[in-house]
């Protein structure tokens, strides 16, 4: 999925040696913290969280970006060519793979080693017989950030790699690690506690990038459309989705923060039902937002649309 995308890599790649020629080979940055590149939003912040002033920290993915359609610039290409630590989560953003196989970061993290990522057909029992066929079921979902519950490996990963770089800084990264994935723990709790008992156990979704929380808390996921935000979703699919709607009693749509909403909200209107948002944790737009508070408000939204006590 996306291959078509990796054309957009391939003239800055062509333009990398000469680009790359004048860079200099000395780690880190010149206020001396440690250089780290993370390929969108929610690596971006465990790198963040756990270096702290020890580290600069920039993203591929511009704020407000959808992360799957990410192209690379040629001096995005060098930047992770030169970086201390490059924090990425392979097969899910094919430009940044490119970008990785044909450049040589001082550290690499790919956050796919450090969970087991689910296969995408495991999120679609509900398919028709026609979507089944079309669909790639050797792909991966990638959203396994939307689990709090398997972020903390990466977070343990990130801050193993920040040691090997930065010996001085090993204590604070292990503080703050720690910090963090408390943090995370304690929101695998409020999920679990708040998801126990409602209504209703089944949500839809614009697009399937819930199935890890879905899995995590015992619910349903009905995506309007399946990995990729930008397909498309077939009208046997949307005439199935009405009737698991009606069958259910299901009370929203969701539909997401960075894709057009109109697919949501149109047929959310024509089931005479409420569409509200359920972020997939791919980027902030709001200055005050973090994985966090994002993450609660979703645990909101959730509670609302299900019912639960």
């Amino acid at each position: 999925m996306y291959n078509a995308r990796r054309l957009a890599l391939l003239a800055p790649l062509a333009a990398l040696p000469l680009l790359v020629s004048g860079c200099t080979s000395d780690s880190g940055t010149e206020d001396g913290t440690v250089d780290v590149m993370a390929s969108f939003y929610p690596l971006e912040f465990i790198a963040e969280q756990v270096g702290g002033d020890r580290v600069d920290v920039r993203s591929v993915t511009p704020p407000g970006a959808e992360p799957h359609d990410v192209e690379l610039s040629p001096a995005q290409v060098a930047r992770i060519d030169g970086a201390d630590l490059m924090l990425y989560l392979s097969g899910f953003q094919p430009a940044v793979d490119d970008a990785v196989a044909q450049t040589s970061p001082g550290h690499v993290v790919d956050a796919a080693s450090d969970t087991t990522l689910l296969a995408a057909d495991e999120h679609h029992e509900d398919e028709t017989a026609e979507e089944h066929q079309e669909h790639d079921h050797g792909e991966l979902d990638p959203h396994f950030w939307l689990d709090p519950s398997r972020m903390p490996a990466v977070v343990d990963d990130v801050a193993t790699a920040l040691s090997e770089i930065d010996p001085e800084g090993a204590d604070t990264y292990a503080a703050n690690a720690a910090a963090l994935n408390q943090r995370f723990e304690d929101l695998d709790a409020a999920y679990a506690a708040g998801l126990q008992q409602c209504g209703s156990r089944t949500f839809v979704t614009s697009h399937d990038a819930f199935g890890y929380l879905a899995d995590r808390y015992d619910l349903d996921q009905v995506g309007i459309s399946g990995i990729d935000p930008d397909a498309e979703p077939s009208p046997a699919r949307l005439a199935e989705v009405k009737d698991i709607v009606r069958d259910e009693g299901v009370s929203t749509i969701f539909f997401e923060s960075l894709v057009s909403p109109k697919v949501a909200q149109t047929l959310a209107a024509d089931l005479g039902i409420d569409a509200a948002v359920l972020d997939p944790l791919e980027g902030v737009t709001e200055p005050d937002a973090d994985y966090f508070s994002v993450a609660e408000a979703n645990l909101d939204a959730l509670r609302m649309a299900l019912s639960c006590s």
